[in-house]
């Protein structure tokens, strides 16, 4: 399971339609709705300096939020629609989706590498550029794996470390339907520097040979 999944306070908003809207917004709040789970809609307040803390965090569109509203039981949500002002792109309202535990989503899952005391390429002093230090998976809402991992042992210089490698948690997939790079081991620059003056010196005498 995922860690901690993030809570995202709100507050059961009593009138609906256009006006209830704006006196939301006077008294900074952004209004949004709650759908699905085999419920009825619930119409609420998300404080508007919090919200936009979380959408200026990233990926707001993809992270599994916990719904506390004063009232009501917790509930996982993830966010379908953020409305943003046309002119100073600030929001303006909120759909939010309820999750069965069995519902299929896309998230964001960290990548953790183990074994570099293994990997010949780093004992070898090379350096491991990380491309993708989290990779978006289709997961089940009750079974969100807390990261996926991936092995170093035995890797060398010069050696690419992809998706098609990695042993994803029961259950989850890649969203990209192809074979994506995660991570490489390249040469370490005292290493590289060494490469390009031996090229140097063939390509020298190859020269005064001719």
């Amino acid at each position: 399971m995922a860690g901690e999944i993030p809570d995202l306070i709100a507050h059961e908003r009593t009138g609906t339609g256009k006006g209830a809207a704006r006196q939301a917004r006077r008294d900074g709040m952004v209004p949004g709705v709650v759908y699905g789970g085999g419920t009825d809609p619930l119409a609420i307040n998300i404080p508007f300096n919090e919200l936009l803390k979380k959408l200026k965090a990233g990926r707001f569109l993809s992270t599994l939020w916990n719904l506390k509203v004063e009232g009501q039981e917790d509930v996982r949500v993830i966010c379908r629609g953020v409305q943003r002002h046309v002119v100073k792109d600030l929001p303006t309202h909120v759909d939010l989706m309820r999750l069965r535990r069995t519902s299929k989503i896309a998230l964001f899952i960290p990548v953790e590498f183990i074994n570099e005391d293994k990997a010949p390429g780093i004992k070898r002093g090379g350096v491991l550029t990380v491309v993708r230090p989290e990779v978006e998976l289709t997961v089940t809402a009750g079974d969100i794996p807390e990261k996926i991992v991936v092995d170093l042992e035995g890797a060398d210089v010069g050696d690419t470390l992809t998706i098609s490698g990695v042993d994803l948690p029961a259950g989850a997939t890649a969203t990209i339907d192809r074979d994506f790079v995660i991570a490489n081991i390249s040469a370490p620059s005292g290493l590289r520097s060494a490469d390009n003056e031996a090229d140097d010196e063939a390509s020298d005498g190859a020269a005064a040979e001719a």
